[in-house]
């Protein structure tokens, strides 16, 4: 198990001690990052004591240590899972083989932007909600909100460890520029285009974390097979944290159904708004919204560069080695969608081709089983309406769909038609205004804002009107 050096300036469990070249550039980063925390972190409530879980160690009872703790003050650090002898490579042209201590000088650019790509999205989140504290629910959920930041700046440093590590000069010019870039800069935004849309209201930080979070999990997971084994330890531990993340948008949307469900019995009727909750009609449309936006993460459905990074054993796919093939697929086939003349088919490519649709495949089926949930409290609660994931194909930007207009349902449409009819399904200006009328800050410990139901319970054993966050 490896050594776990809490109390270094950098706490982390890689040996920076022993590596003072690194130690030092690492540390010389790091006033970099605290700027930037300050300058595009939380905007408020940073030096209030926050009951933050803190990773000091990398097994089961270090991970997930809680305490109030001032933001600034957070342990952030680089953290390893352990790593796992005797490793193989379990996909791909080197499958058997031993897996990679150092980075291979072919693979060199491959790994550094894959590495870039995930770590961008890092800090692009946590700029994208800075302000909600500003208008949390109730202390339980800034405290949620807080938990998320904190371990989003982590991952950010799991990533930049990898860079200076491994990567040389470029690594660290790397590392600089994911500070550098800013979500929604007009003239220096994120890499990828979920990680710039804005993040204004609570639900949307709702559907956010069940949804990006969601696809966040699919590729650390995919990058967590991968041949080189210092970024596939580091995304299994990072999958820890970030589990909880997807916890804070299932249960959030869940309580905000169970309240509108509460509204609708209390007051008789399907319309909530004048009550001051959420109609389950624009829940539909959060929905739709943020998990078609979540799809285009994971690229258009054939990729060569995908094919590329499997074939090399840089990425795999989810739970590589539980699926019954020949972890090769050059030879197996699957189908894609594909348009022709107006109609939506499909046509066989090879698997190998084909690696971003499996993943989003799988990502379409645990979005799923969220739904699921909420549409159990629905139908216990007599009511029959129902929340569905749309069509894939409905408002996508990358891939085959990208020219094209879908319907929820599935129906190719006409410009005429979706400039039409895309108000019944996505959020308008107005829907939007009157979410954001209902985001005012409850500070009070226990107490709720109208629109979302309690949880069920608190966090570590604590009740839920405990002092997550002291004021």
């Amino acid at each position: 198990m490896a050594t776990v050096d809490i109390d270094a300036k950098i706490p982390n469990n890689v040996d920076l001690a022993g590596d003072r070249r690194l130690q030092r550039a690492l540390e010389a980063w790091q006033p970099k990052f605290i700027r930037w925390w300050e300058d595009l972190g939380p905007s408020a409530f940073k030096r209030n004591p926050v009951f933050l879980r803190t990773a000091v160690d990398v097994g089961r009872d270090g991970w997930a240590n809680f305490d109030h703790v001032e933001m600034p003050d957070y342990r952030w650090g680089v953290f390893l899972a352990d790593q796992e002898p005797d490793r193989k490579i379990a996909f791909g042209d080197y499958k058997g083989e031993d897996v990679w201590q150092e980075v291979p000088g072919e693979y060199r650019s491959d790994l550094r932007r894959l590495i870039v790509v995930q770590g961008d999205t890092e800090p692009a989140s946590v700029e994208q909600q800075r302000h909600l504290s500003l208008t949390a629910p109730s202390l339980y959920d800034m405290r949620n909100l807080f938990q998320v930041n904190v371990e989003e700046g982590r991952h950010l440093w799991a990533m930049v460890y990898l860079l200076h590590r491994y990567f040389g000069r470029d690594g660290r010019d790397e590392a600089d520029e994911m500070l550098e870039r800013h979500s929604g800069d007009p003239d220096n935004p994120r890499i990828l285009g979920a990680f710039n849309e804005p993040t204004p209201d609570w639900l949307s930080f709702f559907m956010f974390t069940y949804f990006t979070d969601r696809d966040g999990k699919y590729q650390l997971a995919s990058l967590r097979e991968s041949a080189f084994d210092p970024l596939s330890r580091t995304c299994d531990f990072m999958l820890k944290e970030e589990a909880y993340h997807m916890f804070v948008g299932a249960t959030g949307v869940g309580r905000v159904v169970q309240r509108t469900i509460d509204l609708m019995h209390e007051h008789d009727t399907d319309d909530v708004h004048p009550h001051g909750g959420i109609n389950l009609n624009l829940l539909q449309k959060y929905v739709n919204f943020h998990y078609s936006v979540s799809l285009d993460l994971f690229g258009a459905e054939t990729s060569t560069n995908a094919a590329n990074y499997f074939a090399a054993g840089i990425k795999g796919r989810f739970q590589e080695e539980r699926r019954d093939d020949d972890h090769v697929l050059k030879s197996v086939g699957r189908n894609v969608p594909e348009i022709v003349d107006g109609v939506i088919s499909s046509r066989e490519v090879t698997q190998l081709s084909a690696l971003n649709e499996t993943l989003r495949d799988d990502y379409i089926d645990d979005c799923q089983k969220g739904l699921d949930r909420w549409n159990r409290a629905l139908a216990e609660a007599g009511i029959g309406t129902t929340i569905r994931l749309p069509h894939a194909g409905f408002n996508r930007d990358v891939g085959v769909y990208r020219d094209h207009h879908v319907s929820p349902n599935g129906e190719l449409l006409t410009d005429e038609r979706w400039a039409a009819s895309s108000a019944q399904w996505l959020p308008t200006d107005e829907e939007r205004t009157y979410v954001k009328s209902l985001m005012v800050g409850v500070t009070e410990p226990g107490k709720m804002a109208g629109w979302v139901a309690p949880p069920t319970q608190g966090i570590h054993q604590k009740p839920v009107d405990f002092d997550y966050v002291r004021l």
